[in-house]
């Protein structure tokens, strides 16, 4: 037989995490959320995938500053009905932003988005130009 060693404030810790829990099961609050995202490469192009279900196309934002791909926006909660009433709400709604790191051999003037479906898809093409040699820097 194996001893369990008790924690006196355990349980009670355990009790405020479910009622954290419920609290957010019925809150339908606006928050910060972050959408997955895929990115993958073929031999020409970097392609970064975001799922964005119910978010509007003029409601979403890229940017390419300092080798960073950032893409911003915001899911807007639909206003409920009078006669309709939520029990459960799993969705995330509010602003969101999510900021990728890209490779110095791409063609910045070529990135084209498409939103469809509820995925957003960012095509970035490799540059074509030729890598840099790496030299060796002398030291006087």
């Amino acid at each position: 037989m194996s001893l369990i060693r008790w924690s006196p404030f355990g349980d009670l810790d355990s009790y405020f995490d479910r009622v954290n829990n419920l609290n957010d099961l019925f809150d339908v609050k606006e928050r910060e959320w972050k959408p997955a995202a895929a990115i993958s490469e073929t031999k020409k192009e970097y392609l970064v995938k975001a799922d964005l279900p119910d978010v509007r196309k003029e409601d979403i934002h890229i940017a390419l500053e300092n080798g960073v791909l950032t893409v911003t926006g915001e899911r807007k909660i639909e206003k409920e009905s009078e006669d309709e009433k939520v029990h459960r709400m799993e969705s995330f709604y509010g602003t969101f932003a999510r900021s990728f790191s890209l490779p110095d051999n791409i063609d910045e003037g070529k990135i084209k988005a498409e939103c469809k479906n509820g995925v957003l898809r960012i095509r970035i093409p490799k540059s074509t130009a030729e890598k840099k040699q790496a030299h060796k820097i002398e030291i006087n």
